[in-house]
């Protein structure tokens, strides 16, 4: 079946104006400052959280 009437674009685009992309959300490592992705362990210090901490470049398996 075929739409009765025509959607206006402001109908369509006020639809559409939560598909945009965000930004990826970016915290301070509270042990050594530098930049990381929250839940992650930090790439520079290897710090997780205050419980544990694992080597930086090295991969747990």
């Amino acid at each position: 079946m075929l739409p009765v009437t025509k959607k206006s674009k402001m109908r369509k685009r006020t639809r559409r104006s939560h598909h945009a992309k965000r930004p990826p959300g970016i915290a301070d490592c509270p042990q050594c400052g530098q930049a990381r992705r929250p839940h992650r362990a930090c790439e520079n210090c290897g710090y997780v959280n205050s419980h544990t901490s694992i080597a930086a470049g090295t991969q747990e398996s």
